[in-house]
């Protein structure tokens, strides 16, 4: 039996969007799978590696984070490819950073982390980060002040990779989750305390 163009054209339609569906429901299903990769893949521990990290290292404890500290909006228009980018002050220091939110802490490149007054040793480095140049280790920090714009966070935890092994500096969820709002409005992020 003959089937004609048009029914060969709307079988493979239709194979087509089996296949996407089976796409969605694989990526629904297993997110958080995913996201972890993702994470590793640019180079930001999960955050039972932050724990366990900070277990082992009680110099880099700290009392419980305190609540942002003053208030206002802060707005950032998506850049190139959709990502959001803009300055942070951390420590007092003007550094670029890429709002991620799918990274568990702010994670500092090495050059950035001594711009912010941080000193490392070999020995702070003491977890080991998944990035997309491969594994690298990671030192523990705690940040005293980040700050965008009038939005300021006290004693941010975060993680300062090698050198050379981050591409730049991401304003994860240790940030983040402590702000009061986190809110996509047409193109822009705008964090709200």
């Amino acid at each position: 039996m003959a089937v004609s163009s048009g029914t060969q054209n709307l079988l493979k339609e239709i194979a087509s969007w089996g296949v996407s569906a089976l796409m969605i429901a694989y990526v629904v299903i297993n997110f958080d799978s995913l996201k972890g990769q993702i994470s590793g893949a640019l180079g930001v521990p999960t955050a039972a590696e932050m724990a366990a990290a900070e277990a082992s290292n009680p110099e880099q404890q700290s009392q419980p984070p305190a609540a942002p500290d003053t208030t206002g909006d802060v707005v950032i228009d998506a850049g190139r490819g959709g990502h959001f980018e803009t300055e942070a002050r951390v420590n007092g220091k003007t550094i670029d950073v890429l709002v991620d939110t799918g990274a568990t802490v702010v994670a500092l490149t090495y050059d950035d982390a001594i711009r912010a007054g941080l000193s490392l040793r070999d020995r702070d480095y003491t977890m080991v980060m998944r990035t997309a140049n491969g594994n690298t280790r990671g030192a523990p920090v705690r940040l005293d002040k980040v700050s965008i714009g009038a939005i300021t966070v006290r004693d941010v935890q975060g993680v300062v990779a090698e050198d050379g092994k981050l591409f730049k500096t991401l304003l994860g969820m240790s940030f983040l989750s402590r702000v009061k709002q986190v809110e996509m409005r047409a193109g822009k992020l705008v964090l709200n305390n």
